[in-house]
C-alpha cells in the first residue's frame, strides 16, 4: 500500500511536470509565433516606408534651390519659367542647357534627351533630377506646360510670390531715393 501511494505521488508529480512542460512549450511556441509575426510586420512596414520614401519627389522653386532648401543627394522637381535667351543646344543634338527662373532667382539646368514639343523660352517648365556639386541641376525628365493658360500650380504660385517680392523691393528702393 505504501508503495502504491508513493508510486501514485510520483506519477502525479510526473504528470504535473509534464503538464507544466506542455504549458511552457505552448507558451514558447505562442511567443515565438508572436515574435515572428511582429518581426515580419516590422520588416514589411520598413520595406513599404522605404519604397514610399524613395518614390516621393518634392517640388522646389529656383529660389529654394539657391537657398539650399532642396536635398543634395536626392531627386526632386524644380519648376518655373524657361529664361529668355538661355536655351543652348549642344552639338550632340540631344543635350540642352537652359535656365529655369521664378523671376527672383535662376537655376541652370542640363538635360540629355528629347524635349517636349511645348518646351519654349518664357514658358512654364518642371524638371525632375538632382542638383550637382557645381550648382547645375541635372534633369532626367522635363515636362512642359499643357497649353497657353497652364502652369503647374506650385510653379505659378512661386512665380507670383517672386514677382510680388520684386515689386515690393523696387517700391522700397524708389521710396529711398
Amino acid at each position: 500500500m505504501f508503495q502504491a501511494s508513493v508510486a501514485a505521488r510520483v506519477v502525479g508529480r510526473v504528470v504535473g511536470l509534464v503538464r507544466h512542460a506542455v504549458v511552457v512549450a505552448v507558451a514558447v511556441v505562442a511567443i515565438g509565433n508572436a515574435v515572428t509575426v511582429a518581426v515580419a510586420v516590422g520588416v514589411a512596414a520598413a520595406l513599404i516606408l522605404n519604397a514610399f520614401q524613395s518614390n516621393l519627389v518634392f517640388f522646389y522653386t529656383p529660389s529654394q534651390v539657391v537657398a539650399k532648401e532642396a536635398p543634395q543627394a536626392r531627386s526632386f522637381r524644380v519648376g518655373g519659367l524657361v529664361e529668355q535667351g538661355s536655351v543652348q543646344r549642344q552639338s550632340d543634338g540631344v543635350t540642352v542647357r537652359f535656365v529655369v527662373t521664378d523671376t527672383a532667382n535662376s537655376l541652370p539646368v542640363l538635360y540629355t534627351g528629347i524635349l517636349p514639343d511645348l518646351f519654349k523660352e518664357g514658358k512654364g517648365v518642371v524638371a525632375q533630377g538632382q542638383i550637382g556639386a557645381d550648382g547645375v541641376f541635372r534633369a532626367k525628365e522635363v515636362l512642359a506646360k499643357h497649353d497657353e493658360n497652364y502652369m503647374p500650380p506650385e510653379a505659378a504660385d512661386a512665380v507670383q510670390r517672386a514677382r510680388k517680392a520684386m515689386q515690393e523691393s523696387q517700391k522700397t528702393l524708389q521710396e529711398k531715393k
